[in-house]
């Protein structure tokens, strides 16, 4: 898994939309990734719905969140439309993106529930992985935002 410090492996996705998404078009800003297991699972469900409650706070901050998971575009289309996400779904069929950040779990083709904060120079400021429940990743994510851009909670 790649660590605190390093800087963030690049990549191309194609987004719920089908529309290329490029991760080093982000410089310049701080970005929230956050990888899910399953669309449509509770878990990943209750995640989603808290980073969409709280993005205007992300975007106020200048920060771009964006999920990704192993899941296929159609899929991550329809869990996008089902609960209005304002944010971009990446789907990694082929587990590239989640290899490169060491969260693949091979065994299920899924992805380990694990986001990376990642500062406007594209080095990794931090990692929180698997916070029970799922949706405390959002609210976690914010806190460590605010702190990194100075802006306290």
């Amino acid at each position: 898994m790649v660590k605190v410090g390093d800087i963030a492996p690049d990549f191309e996705a194609l987004d719920h939309n089908g529309e290329t998404f490029k991760l080093s078009n982000l410089r310049g800003r701080y970005v929230v990734l956050y990888f899910y297991p399953k669309a449509m699972t509770s878990g990943c469900t209750r995640e989603g719905i808290r980073f969409n409650e709280l993005l205007e706070e992300f975007k106020k901050l200048g920060v771009e969140v964006v999920g990704a998971s192993t899941d296929p575009v159609d899929v991550n289309r329809k869990f996008a439309e089902k609960y209005d996400f304002k944010f971009k779904l990446l789907s990694d069929t082929r587990g590239v993106i989640a290899r490169a950040y060491g969260v693949l779990r091979e065994d299920s083709f899924t992805a380990e529930r694990t986001t990376f904060i990642i500062d406007p120079e594209g080095r990794i400021r931090a990692i929180l992985s698997n916070i029970r429940p799922a949706e405390k990743h959002a609210d976690e994510a914010l806190r460590i935002v605010k702190e990194l851009v100075g802006t306290k909670t």
